[in-house]
């Protein structure tokens, strides 16, 4: 398989991420109290923008 145009520039490898992956929403949303370790599950989660 070869592999799309915009992977193999190097200035997109850069590039800001637009979401957190799920273990920086966890201590992002348990900080903000919107998410209980003990209580709430990790998976379905609600997606977290990163501000600019």
């Amino acid at each position: 398989m070869s592999l799309d145009r915009s992977l193999k520039i190097s200035a997109n490898l850069s590039g800001k991420r637009s979401v957190l992956t799920r273990a920086e929403r966890i201590a992002k949303m348990t900080a903000d109290k919107k998410f209980d370790v003990k209580k709430d599950k990790a998976l379905g989660i609600a997606k977290t923008l990163v501000g600019k």
